[in-house]
């Protein structure tokens, strides 16, 4: 079985060309069983920000050339440019890659390995994915958490609403008995609202100008809508305040922050500002009990991230390497062994038929001895005509030479079985967890 991976990403095709290619999971399943017509397996990858069909198959160019009809039957000839395809290695190596989230938008995002076990487990289910993708995929999921647990890829934030909340978790040293304020109910509220209880955020409070909106996100999110009239008191209550408003002048100014330190008992606020213009004027940072940044101070926190990210990516670039070599040398093994044995049962095989044939033709003239040493050298000859062959197929066995000898070895003598054939090496793969 060869490997191959053909689809497009949000690095080679606008967002218009991905919609297209974009199916509902009913749809998926009836592409899923149209591709994995024996002998091929399939599993299809599909998220906002790629489509990837992922294919088994001992013909790896009538597996292309499928794959290719439906993908060009969804996204029309407009899509065939941002197309891309990996072979062999190159696509083991670009699942385990997507995997460990390496080739996200967001570097390190969780949501991608949940994502892509959501589309093993409906292939499975459908039963276009079978053993050999069955193999793979649980050295990808692997290797996605080695990932996370020897590299620190997921534990800096790279966007603004998700740096806003880990720079409050990092003033407070957690936000788990915090009131946090949102001001503003539009997208970027949304984001941060659920950065906030992902980062343990409990009591959270939303405030907009039209109420239905905040009321909207705050059941979404399981916080309380306040009306805007409130804004201010608000402020008494709130440890962190987080805004992203479209006002054209701001809404916290130096004299109404004031006005509420003594009601809080000057206890610290955050306050961070991911609006433009701004909703908190530069000069509330003066304040002594009161943090603020803009957006300026997230980019500089963002950007130190991503460096840091970057760093660890080359880390986890390493330890990919590794285990799609471990998965590589452990599959040309796996298909080593069996002709292995297959040449040795058929020697032994052969012996005994040739020592019955002997011992019958020489009747009683022999002694039990005598019997026994013939059968000693039948066994002899067969071990040391394999001791050669044996040897050479264990030492070449992780590479691809490994799977070249075992291959020649099994059409010269003739041996059935075929290493595609089902076994009990195949793992029970559960794609367990959410989709962090």
């Amino acid at each position: 079985m060869e490997f191959l991976c053909m689809g497009l990403s949000h690095r080679t095709a606008p967002l218009s060309v991905r919609e297209r290619l974009a199916l509902p999971e009913s749809q998926q399943v009836e592409l899923l069983r149209r591709l994995a017509q024996a002998p091929h397996e399939a599993m299809l990858v599909s998220t906002c920000n790629r489509v990837e069909l992922y294919m088994a198959s001992p013909d790896l160019s009538l597996a292309r050339e499928v794959a290719l009809r439906e993908l060009l039957a969804l996204g029309g000839s407009e899509g065939l440019e941002h197309l891309y395809e990996h072979r062999g290695e190159d696509a083991l190596v670009h699942l385990f890659r997507v995997s460990a989230s390496l080739d996200s938008m967001v570097l390190g995002e969780a949501q991608i390995l949940g994502q892509v076990k959501d589309a093993f487990e409906r292939g499975q289910g459908s039963g276009a994915v079978r053993g050999e993708l069955t193999r793979v995929c649980a050295a990808a999921f692997g290797c996605a958490k080695r990932v996370r647990t020897e590299t620190a890829i997921g534990r800096s934030a790279t966007s603004m609403a998700s740096a806003a909340v880990a720079l409050a978790s990092k003033v407070f040293d957690g936000l788990r008995d915090k009131t946090v304020l949102l001001v503003g109910a539009g997208e970027m509220s949304e984001l941060a609202a659920r950065h906030l209880k992902q980062a343990g955020a409990t009591r959270m409070l939303v405030t907009n100008r039209t109420f239905s909106r905040a009321e909207a996100l705050a059941a979404e999110v399981g916080a309380t809508a306040r009306p805007f009239e409130e804004l201010l008191s608000l402020l008494t209550s709130a440890d962190v305040v987080v805004c992203s408003t479209a006002s054209p002048v701001p809404l916290f100014t130096q004299e109404n922050v004031a006005s509420v330190g003594k009601a809080r008992r000057f206890r610290p606020l955050f306050m961070v500002d991911l609006a433009v213009p701004r909703d908190i004027a530069p000069e509330v940072g003066s304040l002594d009990w009161v943090h603020a940044y803009d957006l300026d101070d997230i980019q500089k926190f963002v950007a130190d991230n991503a460096a840091a990210r970057a760093e660890e990516a080359q880390k986890a670039g390493v330890l990919v390497a590794q285990e799609v070599a471990r998965f590589v040398r452990e599959r040309a093994v796996r298909h080593g062994v069996p002709v292995l044995a297959q040449l040795r049962q058929r020697g032994e095989a052969i012996a005994r038929a040739e020592v019955e044939r002997t011992l019958a033709a020489l009747g009683d003239s022999l002694n039990d001895k005598q019997r026994k040493s013939v059968e000693a050298m039948a066994r002899a000859i067969v071990n040391k005509l394999l001791h050669e062959p044996t040897a050479r197929l264990r030492a070449v066995g992780p590479e691809h030479e490994g799977n070249r000898l075992a291959g020649a070895a099994a059409e010269l003598f003739g041996l059935e079985g075929s290493p595609n054939a089902p076994d009990a090496s195949v793992p029970n793969v559960v794609a367990t967890g959410g989709k962090g």
